[in-house]
């Protein structure tokens, strides 16, 4: 496995049941070419999909790929985060995440990341007729109203139409994680 930690920034890269998830290991390289030390979250579902690759998603990483709560008593297998990506962020994660429903560990750190003051970038992965859900603007809202930067939008994800496929934007997620990140060094020196 690769040297986990040695000082560079720690970024949790977690990733909900969209199609675009099958590009999360090249969102990984491009992560730890940045000098970035990685860490895999994935909902149940994403896990599913790409349980055949968490194998290589670990030894990327030199961390476990973790999906699931940690039951009282068992330690900590992941470093502290410095910055938490959730992208893809699928509708039923953002909404899940703005809620408060906790029913997955990666909604679940996040949620307790945002009360930690650790910062939090979610790009969705929706088309137009889930943006266009009521409850969808409501949740970005909200996540938005607790400091969560959610990239959405020009210069980062726009909807696309049901059943069409466009490149996800991974570039737009990782330069919005480097800007947080790079802010945090700035407030600290």
């Amino acid at each position: 496995m690769a040297d986990a930690g040695a000082g560079r920034p720690v970024v949790y890269l977690f990733g909900s049941a969209a199609g675009v998830v099958a590009g999360i290991d090249g969102a990984v390289r491009a992560g730890l070419a940045r000098g970035w030390d990685v860490a895999v979250g994935l909902t149940p579902a994403a896990r599913e999909w790409l349980e055949g690759r968490v194998p290589e998603l670990e030894e990327l990483t030199g961390h476990p790929v973790k999906s699931a709560y940690r039951r009282p008593g068992q330690p900590d297998v992941l470093p502290p985060a410095d910055a938490v990506l959730f992208a893809p962020a699928t509708f039923h994660s953002v909404n899940s995440l703005a809620l408060g429903l906790t029913s997955s560990w990666v909604v679940g750190y996040a949620a307790e990341a945002v009360g930690k003051g650790v910062p939090v970038l979610v790009m969705p992965c929706v088309n137009t007729a889930l943006a266009a859900h009521p409850q969808f603007p409501r949740s970005v809202a909200a996540l938005r109203a607790a400091g969560v930067h959610v990239l959405l939008g020009e210069g980062a994800f726009v909807p696309n139409e049901p059943g069409a496929a466009a490149p996800y934007p991974w570039d737009a997620a990782l330069d919005a994680v480097a800007r947080v990140l790079g802010a945090g060094e700035g407030e600290a020196g």
